[in-house]
């Protein structure tokens, strides 16, 4: 029964993330965090990640902006593992603090940006990516961040989702890897990451026809309520490991 209702949440998180270009690992790491703790969630939402980009690229192959891409992704790879090898040597309480803390700031981080009418470059994609690949090693989703920073970039609909999920999924394989390395990624934890990923990516796949029937204002009333309850439920996590 646990396994069924990760599978029925990640249908879930893979639709809204095929929608609105992210949160997939909003709407799951809590879920994850409940069943197997933050120290698993982690690298389960780092394999299951990777396939949920994977199949909004397969959707939308042909509208990938590849060199926005490319400045995101060189730097993102290694700030992710750095990320990732610095959330290994975190204590499970102070993960899951992080986690809900960043996610909350999200809110007034994301609207300041977009009150601003900030135009992004290449050159702001480059830093972006190291800035957002280390924290997504650390606290899983940074979808907010990088869904803001390829929307003022220019892109829309398809190649906004094709793109972001591109470069999310070289940052997210990065993090992978690194867990493979030191040993955060047995056997049971890619069986678990694979399986809980191929929910995700049937819901991206279910996501395509209503793409471009989203109303923007929908978008960011998704992504904030997203924020505010999955935070709050991660720092309910945390109060919880504490008293006991």
């Amino acid at each position: 029964m646990d396994l069924i209702f990760v599978l029925a949440v990640g249908l879930i998180a893979g639709t809204v993330s095929g929608i609105i270009g992210t949160g997939s690992s909003i709407i799951l790491v809590p879920v994850l965090v409940y069943e197997f703790g933050p120290k698993q969630a982690v690298p389960i939402m780092a394999v299951a990640a990777v396939m949920a980009n994977l199949s909004r690229i397969i959707a939308w192959w042909h509208e990938v902006d590849w060199r926005a891409c490319a400045a995101y992704s060189v730097t993102g790879i290694p700030a992710a593992a750095l990320g990732a090898r610095t959330l290994l040597v975190l204590p499970s309480r102070i993960v899951d603090i992080a986690i809900g803390l960043f996610l909350i700031l999200m809110i007034p981080t994301r609207r300041w940006l977009a009150a601003r009418n900030f135009k992004v470059t290449l050159f702001h994609l480059a830093v972006g990516g190291a800035i957002v690949g280390f924290l997504t090693g650390i606290v899983v989703s940074t979808g907010p961040i990088s869904v803001s920073m390829f929307l003022t970039y220019g892109l829309v609909k398809g190649a906004f989702l094709a793109t972001e999920a591109a470069s999310s999924l070289a940052v997210f394989a990065s993090k992978a890897v690194t867990f493979q390395i030191f040993g955060a990624l047995p056997l049971e934890i890619i069986a678990r990451g694979l399986i809980t990923g191929s929910s995700v990516m049937a819901g991206a796949f279910i996501a395509k026809p209503f793409v471009l029937r989203l109303d923007s204002s929908v978008f960011r009333l998704v992504m904030d309520v997203l924020l505010l309850i999955s935070g709050l439920i991660m720092l309910w996590n945390a109060t919880q490991a504490y008293t006991q």
